[in-house]
């Protein structure tokens, strides 16, 4: 694996790992914490609702993720409004100790599309009081733009919709919202090969982030080590420039003097 080192800046901190992981779905907390070691993600996110560190029946998941040393993205998952998500961003801080949230504001159950109209509300209010919001959004330019303007330093677009791991289904919007935006954009959602990965951080995305993919593969603990090289794949790829394409074929080998068999 490559080791050159391409720091990045978010919210003012600096990281060296370019993958984020969630934590749900793996087979057990030893593969888990077995695909986190291989991965050394920048974070790991974790569900306040799914796992309550004050609650009697979580405090083993609450001491892997501690034991992990891995700085930790509460998320409002399945969060349906602004309230709901301020409420539970405020009770993951004090739990995680942690003023990073990663914002989730659902607008429909079936595809768990965030809710456009008021994500950047709960934003605002959020970042107003002292949270570092990842908000997870969709593609969209003048959305992403907003939560930009209310002031999110970074923006977490989805590939494709939550879980359905099919890659990046919008490939102009994508690599037009990266044109456009100049923060930091970390791809959430719907990524589900290493190519896929590969793909977004050579558009210059700064980051992605997995859950499913990775949880769900026959062999989660590979698969991590995968996407980890990928990611880094994409990103020095990226910072090499890539040659132009070009419609018509291109010789790669030159030519030197006349063919043997030419004749004068």
């Amino acid at each position: 694996m490559l080791t050159t080192p391409d720091e990045w800046l978010l919210y003012g901190e600096t990281f060296k790992s370019r993958l984020l992981l969630g934590t749900s779905r793996y087979p057990s907390p030893a593969i888990l914490s077995q695909a986190v070691e291989l991965a050394q993600p920048a974070m790991l996110t974790a569900s306040l609702r799914r796992e309550n560190a004050h609650a009697q029946t979580s405090p083993v998941f609450w001491k892997l993720l501690q034991a992990m040393q891995i700085p930790v993205l509460p998320n409002t998952a399945g969060c349906h409004s602004i309230d709901e998500v301020y409420t539970t961003a405020q009770m993951a801080r004090e739990v995680f100790e942690t003023d990073w949230i990663k914002l989730e504001l659902i607008g429909d159950d079936y595809t768990l599309q965030p809710d456009t109209l008021n994500l950047p509300l709960a934003a605002e209010k959020l970042i107003k009081d002292g949270f570092k919001v990842l908000p997870y959004c969709t593609e969209d330019l003048v959305l992403c733009q907003r939560l930009v303007d209310v002031g999110c330093q970074a923006v977490m677009p989805w590939a494709a919709p939550i879980g359905t791991g099919k890659g990046p289904l919008n490939a102009y919007a994508m690599r037009t919202l990266r044109e456009r935006i100049q923060v930091p954009l970390i791809v959430d959602a719907g990524l589900g090969l290493p190519s896929h990965a590969c793909t977004v951080m050579e558009w210059g995305y700064d980051a992605v982030l997995l859950n499913t993919a990775v949880a769900l593969a026959n062999d989660p603990v590979r698969m991590a080590d995968a996407f980890a090289k990928a990611v880094i794949a994409g990103r020095t790829a990226f910072l090499s420039g890539a040659m132009q394409a070009h419609e018509s074929a291109q010789p790669s080998t030159p030519t030197l003097g006349k063919p043997f068999w030419h004749h004068e």
